[in-house]
């Protein structure tokens, strides 16, 4: 499959369709592409839309979020998901200062060198901020070109090398139009080229997308069992956090105890938060979010 017949039209495609995201707008920082990056894992863009906004306005910058502590950061990421990418963003805020004098770098190896950038996120910066040539490949755009290129209706449930050789392999050579491909796959598969219900009538590389031309239909059952969340060690870890996030200094442990009636699992949770670097031990009988209020502030009964 050529360039023109695939890269050509999705991009063609994409500069009529993309949907109007504040973060792909001309002049968006690299910081501002980066926060986008991190909340958008594994989180839908509408609920991402106010927390990124709200983030870039306190923090426009990675000085300024580097200047608080990792407990601010995890109070306004609030109920996102998966505070962790909270407290790697702080870290990664802190690194930028320290080594590239509060900017984001260019370079893919620099990005990669991050806290909390990984082979995606370090390519997608290096594309959508920088409008290099990188292949930017996630669950999504795996899908895209396995059915489009393979003829198959789905792609593992990991990224290999082989993935990133295989989309590599569509982008156009000049990196500015390599940069519009890359956003432009990932568009397609967002909207139209969706794990069970494509809209294959409205794709712009139908005609030449192999799966179609084999007839085979999209699997009709969820790529991943759907994981459960109530009753789970997640479940309490929120809850927990939710606590904490509210409070303006220490909890103790009593108060704690009062969220969740298994002690076992409780304490398990807890621990959890603690060894993922969210929440820290104040004295024996108390905790906080991480680098929050100083040791010797009283504990909320």
């Amino acid at each position: 499959m050529t360039e023109h017949s695939f890269a050509g039209r999705i991009s063609r495609w994409y500069e009529e369709n993309a949907r109007d995201l504040p973060w792909r707008k001309p002049g968006t920082s690299p910081w501002a592409i980066l926060v986008s990056e991190v909340m958008l894992q594994q989180t839908p863009v509408v609920r991402v839309l106010p927390a990124w906004e709200a983030w870039l306005a306190r923090w426009p910058v990675p000085a300024a979020l580097a200047a608080e502590s990792p407990a601010d950061a995890i109070r306004m990421w609030g109920r996102l998901g998966y505070p962790r990418r909270a407290v790697r963003l702080h870290e990664c805020a802190v690194a930028l200062v320290e080594r590239h004098g509060g900017e984001v770098p260019e370079r893919l190896d620099q990005l990669l060198a991050l806290p909390g950038v990984g082979t995606y996120t370090a390519r997608a910066v290096a594309a959508f901020a920088y409008g290099q040539r990188h292949p930017v490949v996630d669950t999504n755009v795996r899908r895209v070109v396995a059915r489009a290129v393979a003829g198959e209706p789905d792609a593992g449930p990991t990224t290999r090398p082989a993935d990133l050789v295989a989309t590599e392999e569509l982008l156009p050579v000049e990196p500015a139009a390599a940069a519009l491909a890359s956003a432009a796959f990932m568009e397609l598969s967002a909207v139209v080229c969706t794990a069970r219900s494509p809209r294959c009538a409205d794709c712009p590389v139908e005609s030449v997308c192999a799966w179609r031309a084999s007839g085979r239909s999209a699997p009709t059952g969820p790529t991943r069992r759907p994981q459960r969340y109530a009753g789970t060690d997640r479940q309490v870890r929120g809850l927990l956090l939710a606590v904490l996030r509210e409070a303006t200094g220490p909890v103790t442990r009593l108060r704690l105890d009062q969220v969740w009636a298994d002690d076992v699992q409780r304490s398990r949770a807890l621990a959890a938060l603690v060894t993922d670097g969210l929440v820290e031990p104040v004295g024996e009988a108390a905790y906080r979010l991480r680098g929050d209020a100083p040791p010797q502030a009283t504990p909320l009964p």
